[in-house]
């Protein structure tokens, strides 16, 4: 058997271009099914009166803080993806909201968006039909 010396330098590239395949082999990026709802979307925030512990935590024991873009989720829009974590998009709305929030099982097909302390914008948003926009969760795979 014969060795060929590359040199450090192509060591460091062969181990870069091993890499590089093996990445590409596990490929979890593939394009997503975009998912969509139309959705009664109300407003909530940071104070002691709309809450029945700490304002500041919600429901996965995340802590909000004003600024955030956070919404809050119905129980049943769980099972269709909406779960910790998902980024989603709200017809109307600017930037991505996370859902970091669930809201009482009475509700259905119900989104709550976090507006901090500044009840004023929440009464102003009132409640108003959206259409919201998410990407279908991957499948897990055993190793995450």
């Amino acid at each position: 058997m014969r060795w060929v010396s590359v040199g450090l330098a192509g060591g460091i590239a062969l181990a870069l271009a091993l890499t590089v395949v093996l990445v590409l082999l596990n490929r979890t990026d593939q394009p997503q099914e975009r998912l969509s709802a139309v959705v009664t979307a109300t407003a909530y925030n940071s104070v002691p009166q709309q809450t029945d512990g700490d304002p500041n935590v919600a429901a996965w024991g995340d802590r909000l803080k004003p600024g955030m873009k956070v919404i809050a989720v119905s129980r049943d829009l769980l099972n269709k993806g909406l779960t910790r974590g998902v980024n989603v998009k709200i017809e109307g709305l600017s930037g991505t909201y996370k859902v970091l929030d669930k809201m009482h099982s009475r509700w259905t097909d119900k989104i709550d968006i976090y507006m901090g302390k500044d009840i004023e914008a929440a009464k102003e948003w009132g409640r108003q039909q959206v259409t919201i926009y998410w990407d279908k969760p991957k499948p897990k795979t055993k190793t995450q």
